[in-house]
């Protein structure tokens, strides 16, 4: 079991710095002004080339989730993990491969993958691009255990 912080963990936020609505626009380059890049999650053998933008849920919203896009490196890839909350993600940048249990699949640009609860998984970039994806979890969530691959 893994008991380090992730990036499946969140602070609360107080009435005072509650969020106002508005319009975030993507550019060009995969970035939303103003959205900072910070690491997947502490560093670990378990996972590389991961950054993570918080688009939504952690800047004050009282929203029951959060969306997050993560972008990974060629050759990145996220930890293979399971945990009891259930995610969605909608990939938006490139082609990556998606490890759900014993399965691999492929998937590219408009592909949703719902992630069921202790399903271990794991998303990899074998290309030569960066793969993107918006990924859409619970607010109040479990921390993620990493398990050996496949």
């Amino acid at each position: 079991m893994n008991n380090s912080v992730s990036s499946c963990e969140m602070e609360p936020v107080s009435e005072q710095t509650r969020a106002d609505s508005r319009v975030l626009r993507m550019g060009t380059d995969f970035r939303w002004p103003g959205v900072p890049v910070s690491e997947y999650k502490q560093s670990t053998e378990h996972w590389c080339g991961i950054a993570r933008m918080s688009l939504v849920g952690e800047a004050g919203e009282s929203t029951a989730f959060h969306v997050r896009y993560f972008e990974i490196a060629p050759g990145g890839f996220s930890s293979f993990e399971h945990h009891a909350h259930e995610h969605v993600v909608i990939v938006l940048r490139g082609r990556g491969q998606v490890q759900l249990g014993d399965s691999a699949h492929d998937i590219g640009f408009g592909d949703v993958v719902y992630v069921a609860s202790h399903e271990p998984h794991q998303f990899r970039n074998q290309s030569a691009e960066p793969f993107g994806f918006v990924c859409i979890v619970d607010a109040q969530r479990d921390r993620p255990n990493v398990v050996n691959p496949p």
